[in-house]
């Protein structure tokens, strides 16, 4: 008698994703794998998983990437119209909490995504926050990831970060995090997207990596 033993896959790995959000002194970084595939499947290696919202402020949508695209478009839409009703930018803050609240709203039929959220506050001080599916929020001081190689992610984060980086050593920290991570992962990777936001200026770099 031969059994057979199938792995059933959740849906928010259906399209393979890495995310990580990242907390220096007055910086704040997010980053993102680049890979857009179905199951094993690559389809395209210039899928950024992050989008900007305002000046210093970006959301990363790992999960199902439909519902990625969808539910980013939605975000700009609420925080279009607060902008117009308030005549100011929405804080990282008040922007997770109506993220939570948007999620939480289709509990029963969810968005299969898991948002982080990166941005630096009126005193420049960095916010970053993440949350499962239905909008249970997480603040950390240190760092927030999601995806389909969070375990690895977890153990070089972990290991590297440390208190008050300046914005050089918070990109050769995250950078290295998620590389070595998605090397470990055969559904994300085939390069990666960095953003560094200072009070300044938000320094973006595109890296290149293993494609196998």
């Amino acid at each position: 008698k031969i059994q057979i033993f199938c792995h059933q896959m959740s849906i928010l790995q259906h399209n393979g994703s890495s995310v990580i959000a990242m907390a220096g002194k007055n910086c704040v970084a997010i980053a993102s794998d680049t890979r857009f595939g179905i199951d094993a499947q690559t389809i395209a290696f210039d899928f950024s998983k992050v989008w900007q919202i305002s000046d210093k402020l970006f959301v990363g949508l790992p999960g199902l990437l439909t519902d990625s695209q969808t539910f980013s478009e939605k975000l700009k839409f609420r925080v279009n119209m607060y902008r117009l009703r308030e005549e100011r930018e929405m804080s990282p803050r008040v922007f997770s909490n109506m993220v939570a609240s948007l999620l939480y709203e289709k509990r029963f039929g969810p968005y299969f995504v898991e948002p982080l959220i990166a941005g630096l506050d009126d005193k420049n001080e960095p916010f970053i926050s993440g949350m499962d599916l239905i909008g249970a929020p997480v603040l950390a001081k240190d760092f927030v990831l999601a995806g389909t190689a969070d375990e690895a992610m977890f153990g070089m984060a972990e290991s590297l970060w440390r208190p008050d980086l300046s914005p050089e050593d918070l990109f050769e920290v995250i950078s290295q995090t998620l590389m070595s991570a998605f090397d470990r992962d055969a559904i994300s990777g085939w390069g990666a997207v960095v953003h560094v936001i200072t009070p300044d200026q938000v320094i973006t770099r595109t890296l290149k990596t293993r494609q196998d």
